[in-house]
């Protein structure tokens, strides 16, 4: 187990680094945190319902809380798929505790990199809008939410990849994940929503993540407009903590299942259509 987690913490640092000389996948984690960062600026004259507080600092950092969990379910779902299509999955299912070696790279390569398009939406972000602060207890719930964080969405993002074998098909993740969104309380707050939208919206860890990062970076007396009154940190670790135990759980039995369907002959066969699509 330790040498499987050696060599995945290895290779997902090789991928890191590969991503960062990379201009089309940085350009790929770059585009939607630019896109934020102009629609921050647009919402900083608006307020937060009942408050004089701007809405596009309250936004900010639920953006980043979204940012993380698109990097976890999108991103990492994204690069399964291509990896199963160029044969890579094949690879790592013919060398010992490939798949687990497989998985853990793809926590810490996407994790680094969606960490730092946090940065990028953080830093300037901090000068486009006012009211934003991180103190001492701010800091150290990042320090703890931020890695559970990733652990909570990538293997889930994973299991998700596993479920399809043709990109043309990503755009079946991709509308759900938005759906979810829009009920998470990540530009509008969830306490605004009809009851039965809260109790749906609670279920998902994008809510979770928008709620810890506003936490993070905004005064206490803005969790007031939240769901009970409050920050709600102990509920916040339980719910992603149950997410990073399913998808730990969940993604190296689905990993395994769609390894046993890999062959020589299927990549073959998917290049072939492939290129006839590309023919045609």
């Amino acid at each position: 187990m330790i040498e499987t987690l050696r060599v995945g913490v290895a290779r997902g640092l090789i991928e890191f680094r590969h991503t960062l000389t990379n201009a089309m996948d940085l350009w790929g984690y770059l585009f939607p945190s630019i896109g934020l960062l102009v629609t921050l600026f647009f919402m900083d004259d608006a307020r937060v319902p009942g408050t004089d507080f701007s809405l596009g600092a309250s936004t900010l950092p639920s953006s980043i809380g979204m940012l993380v969990a698109f990097g976890g379910l999108i991103t990492i779902a994204q690069y399964l798929i291509v990896d199963r299509e160029d044969g890579t999955l094949l690879r790592a299912k013919a060398t010992p505790n490939g798949m687990n070696g497989y998985l853990i790279g793809k926590v810490v390569g996407v994790g680094g990199m969606t960490l730092a398009s946090v940065l990028v939406v953080l830093v300037p972000g901090l000068f486009l809008v006012d009211g934003l602060a991180v103190d001492l207890g701010g800091t150290l719930t990042l320090l703890w939410l931020l890695p559970l964080a990733v652990v909570a969405t990538v293997p889930i993002g994973a299991a998700i990849g596993s479920l399809f074998d043709n990109p043309r098909s990503f755009g079946l993740i991709m509308l759900p994940i938005f759906g979810v969104v829009a009920i998470s309380g990540i530009f509008y707050p969830l306490s605004a929503m009809p009851g039965w939208l809260q109790g749906i919206g609670q279920l998902f860890p994008i809510y979770w993540l928008g709620l810890g990062m506003r936490s993070a970076f905004l005064p206490d007396s803005l969790a007031a407009v939240e769901l009970g009154g409050s920050w709600r940190h102990l509920a916040t670790f339980g719910v992603l903590a149950v997410w990073a135990i399913a998808g730990l759980a969940l993604a190296p039995v689905l990993l395994r299942r769609m390894a046993r369907r890999e062959s020589g002959s299927a990549v073959a066969a998917r290049r072939e259509r492939a290129l006839t699509s590309v023919v045609r």
